[in-house]
């Protein structure tokens, strides 16, 4: 997580390109305050689609997860593939 000091909103105004450059050129998110508490991050754009790829990955993931805790729990077999997709109509 990153260490650096927050910059102030007022202060963002008038720094925006460099905040957004600083973002893009660093990786590392830009943390904005009001009142010395943050509120937004600046961060650059394809490290904000790594993380909400991440992200979907892990509910995912967890999903998955739970689906098997399910079986376990009930004692009942996966559906087989063929099955699935005969289901969905997708044979």
């Amino acid at each position: 997580m990153s260490t650096t000091v927050p910059v102030s909103v007022s202060d963002a105004r008038d720094q925006l390109a460099s905040i957004i450059d600083r973002a893009r050129t660093e990786h590392e998110p830009v943390f904005l305050s009001r009142r010395g508490r943050r509120v937004a991050a600046v961060i650059d754009v394809d490290d904000l689609e790594r993380l909400i790829k991440l992200a979907e990955d892990m509910a995912d993931i967890r999903a998955a997860e739970e689906s098997r805790e399910e079986m376990r729990r009930t004692k009942s077999e996966p559906t087989p593939w063929e099955q699935v997709k005969a289901d969905l109509g997708l044979v």
